[in-house]
């Protein structure tokens, strides 16, 4: 009397195919998808002009605001320079990206077997080559047609200005996860940066602040911004003032972007 015996099969995997999602970043899939972001981002035209052409036109502004206080713009204009493009980077990559999450974009790259940092680099790629583009236009023109008088290195200002439009942009990539409309998007915007606009020492020194509120300021990223940007407007050198605040700046920026990796998943099963 034979027996027939039943062979064994291992249970297919289930889920979004993670035990095949790759756990190191690869340099041709976040090129892959810094090229497709790019290539979205060349169709439209608005979001374009309001990443390149905003921060010029608000430096326009406020030099002729200050006309008659040269030395106002002079000290105003550096720090604002690395704040216009934190913001307007912040509002347009929290919106493009919100826009892949409910387009079902995003969810269809993540059913892929492509890893969480490949999709977080490749948007950071893409929009820190715009960032790149951004802060060397503003800068430029804040220094050789808007007449900004820096004692340092016009390159400290490019320097900050580009890590300042590198922490808006992963600020936008973490925000974008918490959001489930464009409008709420832009709503992140009082919440996450005003507080820090408020507290970075544009308006009055930080301290000069209430104890408590100098605290904070000094745990916030932009703080570090504005004095980067004061150390190159009233030193010649680099000081390590300055390489302190940039190092803090762009080790936000990575921080955050580490997070926005963390909490990006599907929302389906």
């Amino acid at each position: 009397m034979s027996t027939t015996t039943t062979p064994t099969t291992a249970p297919r995997p289930t889920g979004t195919h993670a035990s095949q999602r790759p756990s190191a970043i690869n340099f041709s899939r976040t090129t892959a998808t810094a090229a497709r972001v790019l290539g979205q981002l060349r169709h439209d035209p608005r979001t374009i002009a309001l990443l390149i052409l905003i921060p010029c036109l608000m430096l326009v502004l406020l030099r002729y605001v200050f006309d008659g206080s040269p030395r106002t713009f002079d000290s105003i204009g550096a720090s604002l320079l690395g704040i216009f493009p934190l913001i307007t980077m912040f509002l347009v990559t929290s919106i493009a990206t919100l826009r892949e999450r409910t387009s079902g974009t995003l969810e269809r790259l993540l059913a892929m077997p492509l890893g969480k940092g490949d999709l977080i680099a490749g948007y950071a790629l893409a929009f820190g080559g715009l960032a790149i583009i951004q802060s060397a236009l503003a800068t430029g023109l804040a220094v050789w047609f808007l007449g900004l008088d820096v004692t340092g290195s016009p390159w400290l200002l490019l320097l900050v200005a580009l890590l300042d439009a590198l922490l808006g942009t992963a600020l936008g990539l973490f925000v974008s996860a918490f959001a489930a409309s464009e409008f709420q998007a832009v709503q992140f915007m009082p919440a996450v940066l005003f507080p820090q606009l408020l507290l970075c020492g544009l308006f009055t020194p930080r301290s000069n602040m209430h104890p408590v509120l100098e605290a904070i300021s000094n745990v916030l990223p932009m703080s570090y911004a504005v004095e980067g940007m004061s150390e190159v407007l009233n030193h010649t050198d680099m000081t390590a003032t300055f390489v302190r605040d940039a190092l803090i700046v762009a080790g936000c920026a990575l921080l955050v972007l580490t997070l926005g990796a963390a909490t990006l998943r599907r929302r389906t099963a």
